[in-house]
């Protein structure tokens, strides 16, 4: 929409509210709200708001500006601009863009501007004109959470009346139909309490402009599930990403439960992971097509995978950004932990799907992701590392068309994984980063001011006793 149109669709809805949202750095949408009056009631002030933004203090966001430096302009982007369906207050929700106020430039750690640098910077290489992205966010929905750390108490739990733990308790009466640690997918109701609720989501969705292919309960006992939406552009693709965690969220508030996109709230069952399938086309031609290679893909598609693969273990620094991800990237748990590609196989961190010989189809999934990332973080990191694959022709070697969990001892010692732990992936950042300051998508600030904030929630995990320390130190 232009300024005129979204003018006409404030009019034609009876809108009160405009609220403003963008991102921190973290990926988490902040926003604040105005009058309609504000935005519409005077040309001159249409245009300021349009042209010359709204302020608000940087020093109080994550990641962000020091207290020195604090004012900051968000730009509302009019293309963006949507009736926001979780309001009952009619509202129009209009995502920003950041900017200096002395300079005028665009802010070097707004995500959604590194995201825009991305797809410039695919244009300019020549290789492609356009990236598709089909991110899988898996997640969970609860009955019931609490948690507390304090000095002398730290505890969580979390519940919920699918959780196989409930098979015993006095619901009055207990109904059953609780899915089995790992047998979640996918059976029909009553096992699946969540249908509706889903169901919910994916039309709520609609309404936003978010195409949705499918939705299912997950692997997981306790009400895992995932919503898959339609591929599209990186941009698209990321704003879409954060309207569908908004949505999930606040649909399950609305029916009295909690959803959490955490990879591994539960011990003993599968994390959720955001599984990210994506492809590169030019001239309305997919270009990791070939009729005649591996898996239906091309020789430019195995040096794009072979550059994620190359990169992995820098990418996790974006891409599995939180301490509690290298809980879900341990074996055993669908999670693809090894550094290698196949068809097929979800052992593998690189997956070609082989559901159909389309040309349109023809797509890698790069599987170690997780949905604590962010998306206008995430999705170009991937891409940069994939386009360094193309440019250097990097060799993905042969593909392992076997369960990574099931090879022999040398086998496996012979397999690159993905980190251990986040300390391990920012390292890793720290050691292979020039690949994302090509064409200055990513700055030397934002990976700087990213290694400090995620030093900071590993220094305070490692400051305090773990609960189950206490199960096995405590009679010492």
């Amino acid at each position: 929409m232009t300024p005129e149109e979204v003018a006409k669709f404030i009019d034609q809805k009876q809108i009160k509210i405009v609220d403003l949202k963008f991102n921190d750095l973290p990926g988490l949408w902040q926003h604040f709200s105005m009058p309609v009056a504000e935005l519409t009631e005077m040309d001159d002030l249409t245009t300021s708001i349009w042209e010359q933004g709204v302020g608000f203090d940087g020093s109080s966001i994550r990641g962000f500006q020091k207290i020195q430096e604090s004012d900051m302009i968000l730009i509302p982007d009019p293309d963006s601009a949507r009736l926001d369906p979780m309001l009952q207050v009619p509202t129009i929700s209009i995502l920003c863009d950041i900017y200096d106020p002395l300079t005028k430039d665009p802010y070097s750690r707004d995500p959604r501007y590194i995201a825009k640098k991305a797809e410039q910077y695919l244009t300019s290489t020549g290789v492609a004109d356009t990236s598709y992205w089909g991110p899988e966010a898996e997640f969970f929905v609860f009955d019931d959470v609490r948690f507390e750390q304090t000095e002398n108490r730290a505890f969580y739990s979390v519940d919920s009346v699918e959780g196989e733990w409930n098979s015993a308790r006095d619901e009055g009466p207990n109904l059953g139909y609780k899915p089995r640690f790992k047998e979640g997918y996918f059976p029909v109701p009553p096992h699946d309490s969540l249908q509706d609720i889903r169901s919910e989501m994916i039309l709520t969705m609609a309404d936003v402009g978010i195409p949705v292919e499918v939705h299912h309960h997950e692997v997981a006992t306790a009400g895992q599930c995932e919503i898959d939406m339609k591929f599209d552009t990186l941009l698209t693709m990321a704003d879409r990403m954060m309207w569908y965690r908004y949505i999930v969220k606040n649909i399950s508030r609305k029916h009295g439960k909690v959803a959490t996109f955490m990879p591994k709230p539960l011990f003993g069952d599968n994390g959720s992971g955001m599984h990210t399938h994506q492809s590169l086309w030019k001239d309305g031609t997919n270009v990791f097509f070939d009729p005649q290679g591996y898996a239906l893909i091309s020789k430019m598609a195995k040096h794009y995978a072979g550059g994620l693969l190359k990169h992995a273990k820098s990418l996790m620094a974006f891409c599995a950004p939180t301490t509690n991800s290298y809980k879900r990237l341990v074996p055993g748990y669908e999670a693809p932990v090894n550094l290698v590609y196949s068809a097929r196989n979800r052992s593998a961190a690189v997956r070609i799907p082989v559901y159909t010989d389309s040309p349109k189809s023809k797509r890698l999934e790069f599987r170690p992701p997780d949905n604590t990332a962010n998306p206008y973080l995430a999705f170009p990191a991937m891409l940069m590392a994939g386009l360094d694959g193309i440019e250097n022709e990097i060799d993905p070697g042969e593909p392992l068309d076997k369960n990574t969990y099931e090879l022999d001892p040398d086998e496996q010692a012979r397999l690159q994984t993905v980190p251990g732990s986040l300390e391990e992936a920012l390292q890793a950042l720290e050691d292979d980063h020039e690949f994302l300051l090509k064409g200055g998508v990513f700055t030397k600030d934002v990976l700087e001011v990213w290694t400090e904030f995620k030093t900071e929630q590993i220094n305070a995990l490692r400051l305090r006793p773990h609960p189950y320390e206490f199960y096995l130190y405590f009679d010492v």
